[in-house]
This record gives structure tokens, C-alpha cells and sequence, in this order.
């Protein structure tokens, strides 16, 4: 593992600084080893996580993150096995993701005695937004004060160098001027102004950042997200995306973090096309033992948009992976929007164009980037995914709606990997559009925060939206956990069966155990062969007969075979 760190390190500095930061390096990591308590880091079917903000659930005279390990204790025990806490550190913008210092928890939230309890009874992820920083940090206000330390912490451009192939997922300026005692100076911002990215060609930021990464895992993370990954390492000249020097970064944390904590999973955040997102498992061996699953919440809303599975069972078929140390991170809703490019490729465009216009009819909002040659693009639709689903200001059946939802859940549960569930989704929130009036923010509209007593009072209200989804999306979790054949290192295999049923065959990774997941896509009643002649319905463990199966309009089997 040694030689490891130092060939890393040789191959983003040289030769002749690689062994001297592989000295610091080591010394960082062999001091949090004797400080990181290593736990059980084993994937199971059991492991499915929370995607909450910190303040998620809020109560008078309490500080939230109390509030919210309050909750989940009581609601989610038995449930869910982990939480992401979204950045819960100081922040000026973006909702956490424009840090000002990475070490501390926002006191607005708690401290990080209100974190640990946590670990307790859930495993966590914590973020690393590495990427940037918040213009209000320290470092920054120490490059604009000309601090010899954090001169080169930033990305300085001088002059107008060619800029054009640079990828962007924003549609705001790439530079950002700022007044210094050396005059301004222009800075690398690929998000806002606000966030100012980290100049990792310093070898000073990679060790700032990997103190940071191990702390995390000293206060008890065992999942690191890595946000924004993929723009990591900047190269004027290029797309600036997916360089070979950003990989190299991840493979350096990951053989720390297996030194020191290795117990921790990485898992890359990169809303990007299907292909370039699994590069970053690496060899399977080297980079992220989880990626996000992009292109699942966008397939799946066209598939119930149009009634019919073969996109998302053509593209299911491929899902592969290079290692049974690695597995998807499957999600259809977050606190962002759902993201259109992981899309691009296996939608036409005039499909995705027809995503785009459903959820404008829903009553959703889209988020563009800026293209090489000037032009704008839809990056991203900004829309509960309940209303994606289903119009609210239809008049069709609420039930219908919910059975809708339900059946899109339990798709992204019976796939491989490990399932995240946005908090609004568990518990069956709808658009905020009055958010953001209040923000002027796109993602606001799925960023509501709820009072604890109010939602305690729905979640109690058997009759209540949140209560009947709740009660259902608890169910299917359970189930879930229960079966070995959901092993997020099993194997699947996709069955076609019928053009609106989407079958997911799953087995456990000695063979031991199999499950065959239906799922009626359309609001018709479907009736098709399965090629088996019994099962055990997995929810009520009735046998069944189960060469013709019937399904009514969204309606879920699951079966143990």
C-alpha cells in the first residue's frame, strides 16, 4: 500500500516532490489509524440510506441535528441502515454545498457531539465537497489578503487563454474577478461565485483535503461522498472533466483511507453520461466501491411516462460491474433536480425534449448549462419526483398516484446496488413551489423543510398521503432487507416478459437465494407468462401459481422462487 501512495503521489507532482508529500502523507495516515475505530464495512441487503439535510426536521428549543436523530430513531430503526447527512458544516450558498470550513459542524444545526449518537443506530455518510469552497472561507480570505500559504490554493487565469472546451454543468461565467493587494485577479469558479475551486495541482490542497477526509472517518463516517468529483483537476487545453490526474486523486484517498479506515466506502457523485460515471469504480479495485446510478431517475419517469419498459430494460441489461468489491448507488430523487445529461445517449432527444415538457406541465421548473459553442441545454428537471410522476393538478385518484409512486420506488429497490431514498420521497412530499419564490432557486422546489410535530401528526393520520406512502415504502424495505437474492454484490438478470412489466430476476451472491420482481408500469391490468410454475409472494408468503401472472395497473410482485 506504501509504494501505492508514493506512485500516486510521482504521478501527479514528479519524481522529486512525490517523496517528501509521501512522507506528510504517511504521517497522516498512520496518525488518525491509531484514532479511527474500524467497523464492520461489509454491504448487505440490509443497507439502504437516508439522502436528509441536517435541518430536515425541525423542532422549537431544538437544535436540528438533534431533532433529526430523535426522528429517525424512532421511525427508522428497523428501516433504513443509513444516513447521508447533506453538508451539515458552515456554508454561504447552495444549501451546505458552498462550505467555509470543512472541520466544523454549523452551529446553526448543532455541534459534532450531536452527529456522533448518530452512528449509534445508522451507518453515515458524510460529504466531501472538494471540489470548491465557499468564497467566505478562510483559505479564500487568505488568497485575497496574498497569504504566501494559500496563494496557490485557488485557480489563478491571467490573460484570455482559450476556454471554450471546458465542460460546465452551469450556465454562469467560469471566472470569477476579485480584488487583491496585487491587483484582481481572476478565479476559477465552475459553480457560482460563491464557490471558488481548489487548485489540487497544489500538493498542499490533496493534503489539506486527505487530513479532512480521514477526519471524517475519525467522527464516524462510514460512506465518504465525494461531490462533484468529476471536475476536479483543471487543465487549461482541455474539457477539463474526467482527467486522468481526477482519477488519480481518487485512488490515492482510497489506499489511504484502506490503511487508516478500510471499513470506509467511497462514493462518486458525477451527473455525467452513463459511461463516463462507471469509470469512476476504477479497476474495481482502485476508486469508489459505490458510484450514483444517474441515469436510473430519468429512465424510470420515461417509462412510466410512456407505459413501456424496453428503454429502461435495454439499458438495465447492461448494468455491469468490475468487481463484487463495487455496486451501484441506486436513487430516483435527491436534493438536487433529476439530471438530464446521464440520459443523453440512451433517450432520443425528442424523448428527453418530451421529459422536459411533462414536467413544465407538472408544474416543474428546468435548469440549463452552457454549451462549447454558447448555447444552453437542459441539465436538469427541478421537480418533486411525486409530481414528476403524476400532474397535481390533475383530478385522477390520489391512490392511483400513490400506486404509481410506489411502483417507481419499488423498481430502484429491486435493482442492484444499494438503494438511496431522498427523505421527501420516504415520506411522500410533494412540490414546494412556495419555496422558490422565497429563493429564486430552482432545487428549492424539493428542499422543504418539515416541522416535527406536524409530520409526526401525518405519519400518525392512516388517511394522510404521507402516512400511506410511508407505510408502503416501509414495507417494500423490509421485504427487501429479509431476502438474500438482494445482495447489493449478487447478480440480476432482466427478463422480458411483457412490453409495460418490468421483471428484475435477483440472486444471492452464492446462488442460494432468488427473488423475481414485477412491476406494472401502466394504468392497465397486463397479463403475461413468467416461466416459473410456483413462488412464495414475498410480502404475504402466500405460494402462488406462477406461470401467468395478472397485474393490476401499477401494481408490485416480488417472489421468492
Amino acid at each position: 500500500m506504501t509504494k501505492k501512495l508514493l506512485n500516486h503521489l510521482t504521478f501527479l507532482y514528479g519524481e522529486e516532490k512525490a517523496p517528501q508529500l509521501y512522507e506528510r502523507a504517511q504521517k497522516l495516515v498512520d496518525g488518525y489509524r491509531a484514532q479511527i475505530f474500524i467497523r464492520n464495512g461489509e454491504l448487505t441487503e440490509h443497507d439502504s440510506i437516508l439522502i436528509t439535510y441536517g435541518d430536515q426536521v425541525r423542532s422549537q428549543n431544538e437544535k436540528p441535528l438533534k431533532t433529526l436523530n430523535k426522528f429517525c430513531k424512532k421511525y427508522l430503526s428497523n428501516i433504513i441502515s443509513g444516513i447521508h447527512i447533506l453538508p451539515f458544516y458552515p456554508w454561504t450558498s447552495d444549501d451546505g454545498f458552498s462550505v467555509i470550513d470543512y472541520r466544523t459542524v454549523d452551529s446553526n444545526l448543532g455541534d459534532w457531539d450531536d452527529v456522533s449518537p448518530m452512528q449509534n443506530h445508522f451507518r453515515l455518510m458524510f460529504d466531501g465537497v472538494i471540489n470548491h469552497i465557499s468564497a467566505q472561507s478562510e483559505w479564500f480570505k487568505g488568497f485575497l489578503r496574498d497569504d504566501p500559504r494559500y496563494r496557490d490554493y485557488f485557480i489563478k487565469v491571467d490573460g484570455s487563454p482559450d476556454l471554450s472546451q471546458v465542460v460546465r454543468p452551469r450556465a454562469v461565467p467560469l471566472l470569477t474577478p476579485f480584488q487583491t493587494p496585487l491587483g484582481e485577479k481572476k478565479v476559477w469558479t465552475t459553480f457560482s461565485e460563491d464557490q471558488i475551486d481548489l487548485n489540487f495541482k497544489n500538493p498542499e490542497i490533496l493534503l489539506e483535503i486527505l487530513d479532512v477526509l480521514l477526519m471524517y472517518a475519525e467522527r464516524g463516517a462510514t460512506f465518504l461522498r465525494l461531490d462533484a468529483i468529476a471536475y476536479l483537476w483543471k487543465d487549461i487545453g482541455t474539457t477539463c472533466i474526467h482527467l486522468p490526474q481526477t482519477h488519480r486523486v481518487i485512488q490515492f484517498l482510497r489506499a489511504a483511507l484502506i490503511e487508516a479506515a478500510p471499513h470506509v466506502h467511497i462514493i462518486t457523485e458525477t451527473n455525467v453520461p452513463h459511461a463516463d460515471n462507471i469509470s469512476y469504480f476504477g479497476d474495481g479495485t482502485n476508486e469508489a466501491q459505490l458510484v450514483y446510478n444517474f441515469a436510473l431517475p430519468p429512465l424510470t419517469l420515461h417509462t412510466f411516462h410512456t407505459g413501456n419498459v424496453r428503454v429502461l430494460s435495454n439499458w438495465a441489461k447492461t448494468l455491469t460491474l468490475p468487481s463484487d468489491k463495487t455496486t451501484f448507488f441506486n436513487f430516483l430523487a435527491s436534493h438536487d433536480g433529476i439530471g438530464l445529461n446521464p440520459a443523453r445517449g440512451i433517450l432520443s432527444d425528442a424523448e428527453i425534449d418530451s421529459l422536459v415538457d411533462k414536467t413544465l406541465e407538472h408544474g416543474g421548473l428546468i435548469s440549463h448549462k452552457h454549451d462549447a459553442d454558447g448555447s444552453q441545454t437542459a441539465y436538469e428537471m427541478n421537480i418533486n419526483y411525486f409530481d414528476a410522476l403524476s400532474n397535481p393538478n390533475s383530478d385522477e385518484p390520489l391512490s392511483l398516484q400513490a400506486d404509481r409512486f410506489i411502483a417507481s420506488q419499488a423498481i430502484m429497490l429491486s435493482l442492484l446496488g444499494v438503494p438511496g431514498i431522498y427523505f421527501h420521497s420516504l415520506f411522500g412530499s410533494r412540490g414546494w413551489i412556495e419555496g422558490v419564490k422565497l429563493t429564486g432557486r430552482n432545487r428549492t422546489i424539493n428542499r422543504e423543510k418539515c416541522n416535527f410535530d406536524k409530520l409526526q401528526n401525518e405519519l400518525a393520520d392512516e388517511n394522510s398521503l404521507r402516512s400511506k406512502v410511508f407505510v408502503r415504502y416501509s414495507q417494500l424495505l423490509k421485504a427487501r432487507g429479509n431476502i438474500p437474492a438482494f445482495h447489493p454484490h449478487g447478480e440480476q438478470k432482466i427478463l422480458d416478459v411483457h412490453p409495460a412489466a418490468f421483471a428484475v430476476e435477483r440472486i444471492s451472491p452464492g446462488g442460494e437465494s432468488r427473488a423475481l420482481c414485477l412491476h406494472n408500469v401502466s394504468a392497465k391490468e397486463i397479463t403475461f407468462a413468467t416461466g416459473h410454475v410456483t413462488a412464495m409472494d414475498i410480502f404475504t408468503d402466500r405460494l402462488l401459481q406462477a406461470s401467468t401472472v395478472k397485474l393490476e395497473p401499477y401494481q408490485i410482485l416480488w417472489m421468492r422462487l
